[in-house]
């Protein structure tokens, strides 16, 4: 017994030695109380071993204060916070090593790609956020399954990079590698951004050549067998597509409607286009005949849903917008349409022949500056681009010329 109390006693007295004194104190944010016109930084103290008095450090920085956003920056620098505490309680010495911001830099690459996706959850839009996490965590995988596993995200190489982006184009297409590019740029670009890395070197990778799929636009014929076939059989489906047709909204953008976009009264509805500010449309009265009474129903609710109008879908945008694209494959399996063509269709359809209308008596320039009110495009050049592709601008009968010839 009286060595177990000889034991007890030495670690009591360890345990309560209030000689021992502390390396370091716990590292803390300076926030500047919120003002982002300020820097941010990060500080701490650590005894120094001359003077034995704890001594305030030089403040960290990292790249935090490039956020712009209250959000954003909170989230840069608590991950920073995190970041330095946990070397100091590795063993990090200021007073052995100088340099303390190259041992920052040192993240392996699952802490690496933990730390962008963080930053990113807090800047990107829902969609844009889903994509980014799937298309760098299949990444990631690659890496961890080709040699980089207990590597630091600086042993990560633009040879690397390429040799995967080759894989995703031998599997997929050129279209999905240079999306693919384009999500793995920003994740070296935030890497760079918070000195993590020396260069985002996949800013230097070319992009592909890609032809994108365009649906094409329904004939006459095609137009009035499917709305006969959904005024018969789907009028749910039916009113969502007039929102293509007569609002020539994107199918994501008519997912995204709640009952508080829709303002009857002033016939205006208020569209959230991806990562744009809230657009307002007219509503036309073709438009308006169709859609039913609202007021009663919740505001926040969702105007589109499986359940009918005006009911509660917590399911993401993406999925949301899939859940009507099947539901019209099985109108387009009735009717016999192949893949070309789709809810773009309508909405290709209706600006080609409002088009064709806004022609009759006006010049192009006329016609496409009354167009551009309705379609959305930002630009004259985006506008004509888009008639070109969709071959809206088709000429007139040359036929006495040839026989001219």
């Amino acid at each position: 017994m009286s060595k177990i109390r000889q034991l007890l006693s030495n670690e009591y007295a360890n345990a309560y030695d209030l000689s021992y004194k502390k390396k370091f104190s716990q590292p803390k944010i300076y926030d500047a109380n919120g003002d982002l016109t300020i820097r941010w930084y990060v500080y701490f103290s650590f005894r120094n071993p001359k003077t034995d008095k704890l001594e305030r450090q030089p403040p960290i920085y990292s790249g935090v204060n490039q956020f712009k956003t209250l959000r954003e920056r909170n989230a840069a620098i608590k991950i920073l916070r995190n970041a330095v505490a946990t070397i100091l309680e590795n063993g990090y010495n200021p007073y052995d090593d100088n340099d303390f911001i190259s041992d920052l830099k040192k993240y392996n690459i699952p802490d690496a790609f933990k730390f962008v996706l963080n930053l990113k959850e807090s800047s990107l839009k829902e969609n844009s956020y889903r994509d980014y996490r799937v298309r760098t965590a299949s990444f990631e995988r690659w890496l961890l399954q080709n040699g980089f596993e207990n590597r630091y995200i600086t042993t990560v190489n633009k040879k690397a990079v390429m040799t995967y982006l080759n894989e995703v184009l031998s599997k997929t297409s050129a279209k999905n590698r240079n999306n693919t590019r384009s999500n793995l740029s920003m994740f070296f670009q935030a890497l760079e951004d918070n000195d993590i890395i020396t260069d985002n070197f996949v800013k230097k990778i070319n992009v592909l050549k890609s032809t994108p799929e365009r649906n094409k636009t329904y004939s006459t014929k095609q137009e009035k067998d499917i709305l006969e076939y959904l005024t018969e059989n789907d009028k749910l489906l039916l009113l969502f597509i007039q929102f293509i047709c007569y609002n020539h909204l994107r199918p994501i953008e008519v997912v995204r409607l709640r009952i508080k976009d829709i303002n009857i009264k002033d016939r205006l509805i208020y569209v959230r286009a991806k990562n744009k500010p809230v657009k307002t449309k007219i509503i036309p009265e073709i438009l308006l005949n169709k859609i039913p009474i609202l007021d009663k129903l919740e505001p926040e609710s969702f105007l589109f849903t499986p359940s009918g109008i005006g009911f509660d879908w917590t399911t993401n945008e993406t999925d949301k917008r899939g859940y009507f694209g099947d539901r019209f494959k099985k109108v387009k399996t009735s009717l016999g349409l192949g893949k070309d063509y789709g809810f773009y269709s309508f909405r290709h359809t209706f600006i080609t022949k409002l088009y064709k209308e806004f022609i009759k008596g006006s010049t192009p320039f006329q016609a496409k500056s009354k167009l551009m009110l309705i379609t959305g495009h930002t630009t004259m050049t985006a506008l004509e681009k888009y008639l070109r592709d969709i071959d809206a601008e088709l000429p007139a009968d040359y036929s006495d010329y040839i026989k001219k010839i």
